[in-house]
């Protein structure tokens, strides 16, 4: 890894009215790192990763992306947003377009990316995640695992330096989750550098490099996987683990 790291948070503070949603955050990911945050509902976890991109402003504090502060709109937050991928809860695919043109349009768009040159890349992307089959079909056709596959094959397409997944299984069938997380497990081993929030504790201890434990607006623990699962260091991580991983 290298010294300098590609996302850092300083001192991020989100209001929401009177909710104080982030507090004081200050946060580091690394390139090739995979950073879990976890934590209960309501926690700011998903506000978290969405500032990373600008999809929510913040009120004070800064936020630098492989050294560049976000900017605040225009040509250059365009710019940087196609530097950090985001897939999210619900697969937001373009129902009229097929898988195909689904991963292409970004390239297409905003990178401007000859289309014999996006397609290309694009089936290489769906076999990647094991949907190459489907390409011509539309997002209905599909099932949730496959739709969002095309989703992180579409935010991969954009050749990233940070991938945001915002609890990219919580909307899918359980027996389609593994597939999900098994294309994610194997970014992760090919070096992509993630921030996922995520309820699935098997992906934070297989894929993790650091689990981030939040609580109330804040960061209340942050440790490698083993250490937080063996052995967490605060009574609110303990409490939180106790009641999660019982079942």
């Amino acid at each position: 890894m290298t010294a300098t790291p590609l996302v850092v948070l300083e001192n991020v503070n989100k209001h929401f009215g009177e909710l104080h949603v982030l507090q004081d955050i200050n946060l580091s990911v690394h390139r090739g790192e995979v950073v879990v945050l976890i934590g209960p509902s309501g926690s700011g976890k998903s506000t978290l990763c969405r500032t990373i991109n600008r999809l929510e402003t913040i009120d004070t504090g800064t936020i630098t992306i492989d050294g560049q502060p976000l900017p605040a709109e225009g040509r250059g937050l365009a710019r940087l947003r196609s530097d950090v991928g985001m897939v999210f809860q619900s697969f937001n695919l373009f129902a009229h377009k097929t898988v195909l043109q689904n991963v292409t349009l970004g390239p297409l768009k905003v990178r401007k990316t000859p289309k014999e040159q996006a397609e290309k890349r694009a089936l290489e992307l769906l076999d990647r995640v094991g949907i190459a089959n489907q390409a011509h079909k539309y997002p209905a056709q599909l099932s949730g695992g496959q739709q969002q596959r095309v989703a992180i094959a579409r935010a991969l397409a954009m050749d990233p330096k940070v991938i945001m997944f915002d609890e990219p299984t919580s909307a899918l069938d359980p027996e389609m989750v593994q597939e999900v997380l098994d294309v994610m497990v194997n970014l992760a081993k090919d070096g992509m550098t993630m921030v996922v929030v995520t309820h699935e504790m098997g992906f934070a201890r297989r894929a993790a490099n650091r689990v981030v434990f939040m609580a109330n607006g804040q960061i209340v623990e942050e440790n490698t996987p083993d250490e937080f699962f063996g052995s967490p260091r605060t009574d609110r991580a303990k409490d939180f683990l106790s009641k999660i991983l019982t079942h």
